[in-house]
């Protein structure tokens, strides 16, 4: 009977085993409609691969970190990836990088990555950064967790979590974020919210924000 039990229990953790394992592999891109065309189809999920025998060492090779991005804008600060569309040896390897350029009081405005956790090290400079937790099952305010980060800090933000970068110091700054896909995607939130195409109703975001209709669009006017 013992020997019936322990069977029983063996076969039903090798099928609990191949559930759990049997899952699609993670997206590498925000959908991927599918075409029974192979003309028209333009994007994979993820890239498509080069012959292995024409591959060489420049595939696995990119340069020009060491120039200053350019921080002459609105928010004075400036991303340079190096993901698989700049490093093509990156492809299906799940990782990538940023480098994070900041102006005096430079700013990467509160943005989420959908499909990455970054790991974000200050080179130089001293930065405040922060995230904010995803909704509460209780209802709950969302709770910040925040930082001010000098030479050689790291932090880390949680994947599709909103977080920011602000340069808090004089002088220009600058950090390099890992991350854990090859595409990890940037959805900012200023943007996405009142700068799509096509627009989100007015409505929609009067009641959303608790507004004036009028003060929405002049909200939107800017981005």
């Amino acid at each position: 009977m013992a020997a019936h039990r322990f069977f029983a229990y063996l076969t039903l953790l090798a099928l609990t085993s191949s559930v759990a394992f049997a899952t699609d592999p993670t997206q590498l891109q925000d959908f991927c409609v599918t075409t029974n065309d192979p003309k028209n189809a333009l994007f994979v999920n993820g890239l498509f691969c080069k012959n292995p025998m024409a591959v060489t060492a420049e595939d696995f090779f990119t340069n020009g970190l060491d120039k200053p991005g350019n921080t002459n804008n609105k928010l004075g600060s400036a991303v340079t990836p190096v993901a698989a569309a700049q490093l093509p040896g990156l492809n299906t390897l799940g990782i990538s990088l940023a480098k994070l350029d900041f102006a005096p009081y430079g700013l990467v405005a509160p943005h989420t990555h959908p499909r990455a956790t970054e790991v974000f090290t200050v080179m130089e400079g001293t930065i405040y950064v922060g995230f904010v937790t995803s909704n509460p099952a209780d209802n709950s305010a969302n709770k910040l967790f925040t930082k001010v980060l000098k030479k050689g800090d790291v932090f880390v933000f949680p994947q599709g979590l909103v977080h920011f970068q602000l340069n808090v110091g004089k002088t220009p700054a600058f950090g390099i974020s890992a991350l854990s896909s090859q595409n990890p995607g940037v959805v900012t939130v200023g943007n996405a919210v009142f700068g799509s195409e096509a627009p989100i109703s007015v409505d929609v975001l009067s009641k959303a924000f608790q507004l004036d209709a009028n003060v929405i669009k002049y909200i939107q006017s800017k981005f």
